[in-house]
């Protein structure tokens, strides 16, 4: 009998990822060749957040989906800024990052109900803008593989200071050169 199994969502999606990461890390793509590869497999594989986070895959699998989908279209937002197609575009593309954000936001929330806040640190870092320096955090679930998120969500950061996770000392990021790149 034939043992082969078929990899489910998440498993493709987090071989995607860490291949996507480790060229990245060697210097084979930009952050924007990275955010492009991450929207581009969303779109080809037609995907779409799960209704209900009842698994740390689930909400690993919407937050990146939410991730990727807000800093494509704030990409998209920067490219036509000074164009003529400006008013139009600008605002649609901004607007719907910030959607994406917000969502990929309590998506975080959510991840970190789900572990009941343990194995979780978080800490504002160090970065290159001055519009992130003390507003750009860094949540870093310990006992899990590339699980870092990064956020300005005051009411996230309230709920981490409430349990007790979020450490008052500025750190440098775990991917500081992917958090200060430009895209």
């Amino acid at each position: 009998m034939n043992s082969i199994r078929k990899k489910d969502t998440f498993e493709q999606f987090m071989e995607h990822r860490s291949f996507l990461i480790m060229k990245y890390s060697n210097g084979d793509i930009s952050k924007r060749e990275f955010l492009q590869y991450n929207y581009d497999y969303f779109v080809s594989v037609n995907a779409r957040p799960y209704i209900k986070i009842d698994s740390y895959e689930k909400g690993m699998y919407n937050y990146q989906y939410f991730n990727g989908m807000a800093k494509y279209y704030r990409m998209l937002a920067r490219e036509v800024k000074n164009t003529k197609k400006h008013s139009k575009y600008y605002n649609y593309y901004l607007n719907l990052g910030n959607k994406y954000y917000d969502n990929k936001d309590d998506t975080a929330l959510d991840i970190l109900k789900f572990l009941e806040f343990k194995n979780v640190e978080c800490y504002f870092i160090k970065c290159d803008s001055q519009a992130l320096e003390d507003v750009l955090y860094e949540i870093v679930l310990k006992d899990k593989t590339e699980a870092i998120f990064h956020s300005k969500s005051e009411n996230l950061l309230g709920k981490l200071k409430d349990k007790g996770v979020f450490y008052p000392e500025k750190r440098e990021s775990l991917i500081a050169e992917y958090i200060n790149e430009k895209y």
